[in-house]
């Protein structure tokens, strides 16, 4: 009987042994064991019936994590241009709406074409995660802030769109705005996508853009993160001021219309004490990589990826697309990435385009590295960034060397008038000269009419 007892209590401490050993195996696999992101694609502006041949490039760079930075589909109607007359709807004098809202339910027919019609987007829904956030038209109208009375509905539909679970914070709360963290310790990646549409003031207000409740999520999210790289997505660019060149002629929404919010942002990660902070922008219809210096104590980035379908360089017939080519080299770009990567002089790629970041965690320092791609998977803009010098304090540290690497510190705003206004003077210059020609041309055909020939008059001597 004795004999007995000591086998049970033997099985049993061999069985309390192993039982100990697979928790333990549990508990590091579980802290361990989760792959750090190494490979995250983003994009906007992709318009849900058009081709979107560039899915095949974005499956062939085999992301982890697919972002979407806005105007995911086009939902509002867009009228034909109309310049004169009674419905003017585009030009300064426009009296008329050039877009129109639909209801929530062609709202949802037009995200059905994309999630379910386009063959590459299906085929990226079932091999990388996608998380996103909105711009205007996918929003339901263009330019539209908080003044848009369809913007609960539309929230809704788009978070169907997502497969946000029904219980979802997300579907509470007002705005799309949304994080995540990806990776084990001391390899992780914070994702945090804004809403720059919910609450947003009038253009020209200098008021909120992301409103009181938003600014609190965001710097919760900010103070209690753990993670290396922190990823912000904007649907409008946060670091570039293009419209401060483009005037009189058109302009783009930007941070920089609200520029009290835009100083509140880079205080707001200074205070937190945020490292490795880079954002990610769409909506203007190209690619570009920009760089501000003098926003925190280290580089900020904005890597502007746009569009998936929609690219002004596509869309311009030729010679305009000439124009605008020409356009984008002669304005300042203060800000701007200019290196050997670019493959075009303006360092901006007009046709469309995907942003690719790649991540080396085994790298010292880590890397990133990143692109804009083209339809094919090509690089067409790239930076290399290395997580080192993405910390707080690092231009001083750098000082305190004897270096100097503030490059990019300049707002266009600040740029003297014969610079700022470099491409309405080109403008101004071209019509002149075109006038003067047209001109000299009328003047000179009407002195050879009426001047009498020499024939004729000792003809008639």
């Amino acid at each position: 009987m004795k004999q007995q007892d000591v086998a049970a209590e033997e099985r049993c401490h061999w069985l309390r042994l192993f039982g100990c050993l697979l928790v333990l195996n549990l508990v590091i696999h579980g802290a361990c064991g989760e792959e750090p992101l190494t490979r995250i694609s983003f994009g906007s502006c992709a318009n849900q019936s058009a081709p979107q041949p560039i899915w095949d490039a974005v499956l062939e760079f085999d992301p982890h994590l697919f972002i979407h930075l806005g105007d995911n589909i086009y939902a509002d109607i867009k009228q034909p241009t109309k310049l004169f007359g009674k419905e003017r709807n585009a030009g300064p004098y426009k009296n008329t709406p050039r877009f129109l809202p639909v209801s929530p339910q062609e709202t949802k027919i037009k995200y059905d074409l994309l999630k379910y019609g386009q063959p590459g987007y299906v085929a990226l829904r079932n091999k990388a995660q996608i998380v996103g956030t909105w711009d205007d038209h996918d929003y339901g109208l263009n330019d539209a802030g908080k003044e848009f009375e369809g913007k609960d509905a539309s929230q809704q539909v788009m978070l169907d769109f997502f497969d946000e679970p029904a219980d979802s914070t997300r579907r509470k709360q007002q705005g799309v705005y949304a994080a995540y963290t990806y990776g084990p310790v001391g390899k992780k990646v914070k994702v945090i996508l804004l809403d720059v549409r919910y609450h947003r003031d009038p253009i020209g207000s200098d008021g909120t853009m992301l409103g009181e409740v938003q600014w609190r999520w965001f710097e919760d999210e900010l103070r209690n993160s753990d993670a290396q790289i922190h990823i912000i997505g904007s649907s409008i660019q946060v670091v570039t001021n293009f419209s401060a060149m483009s005037q009189p002629f058109f302009s783009v929404e930007s941070w920089s219309m609200f520029p009290t919010e835009r100083s509140r942002l880079y205080a707001l990660l200074y205070d937190t004490n945020a490292s490795g902070v880079v954002f990610l922008s769409g909506d203007v219809h190209f690619g570009e990589i920009a760089r501000f210096d003098c926003g925190l104590t280290y580089p900020v980035y904005d890597f502007t990826s746009s569009g998936l379908t929609e690219a002004v360089k596509d869309k311009a017939p030729f010679p305009l697309s000439v124009v605008l080519a020409y356009c984008s080299w002669i304005m300042p770009h203060t800000m701007r990435i200019m290196n050997s990567r670019c493959t075009t002089k303006s360092c901006i790629y007009g046709k469309v385009n995907f942003g690719t970041f790649e991540i080396d965690w085994e790298a010292n320092p880590v890397t990133i590295n990143a692109n804009i791609r083209d339809v094919h998977g090509r690089p067409m803009l790239g930076e290399t960034l290395y997580l080192s010098e993405l910390q707080p304090g690092y231009f001083k540290a750098q000082l305190n060397r004897g270096r100097h690497v503030q490059r990019h510190c300049t707002l266009e705003i600040d740029l003297p008038w014969y610079r700022k206004y470099t491409l309405a003077m080109n403008f101004f210059a071209a019509l002149l000269v075109f006038l003067g020609t047209l001109l000299t041309i009328l003047v000179f055909g009407v002195t050879r009419v009426t001047r009498p020939s020499t024939f004729s008059t000792i003809k008639q001597d």
